[in-house]
């Protein structure tokens, strides 16, 4: 029988409560990229150059890029942007890099490819 400390019950309720208070947003980062699916299938398939429109996507998903659902999506839409806009596509990725990817970002690696 495992002993019990103060200390390891209050460690493993608080574990308790963050993944309580992860799991719905995780939900509604799974329901935007639910969303935006299809927005990015058409301004892929349309070969969209409003690049106002396409921005407004990609920050909407940068929200939701720290799951594969919406990580996939950003990808995606990354990759028509970059033939429109090398720059701020750049810019995304870092974006990027900055809100899901930092320890990646500063060891040297890349986590958009």
């Amino acid at each position: 029988m495992r002993a019990t400390t103060p200390q390891s019950g209050t460690y493993e309720e608080m574990v308790g409560t963050i993944v309580g208070l992860i799991a719905p947003l995780r939900d509604l980062q799974r329901r935007n990229a639910a969303i935006y699916t299809p927005i990015v299938q058409r301004l892929i398939h349309s070969s969209s150059c409003n690049e106002s429109e396409i921005e407004h996507t990609l920050d909407h998903l940068l929200d939701c890029a720290c799951i594969p659902e919406g990580l996939a999506l950003f990808r995606d839409l990354c990759r028509h942007y970059w033939k429109i806009n090398p720059q701020a596509t750049a810019e995304y990725v870092s974006a990027y890099l900055e809100m899901w990817d930092n320890e990646e970002a500063q060891s040297g690696g890349g986590g958009t490819s």
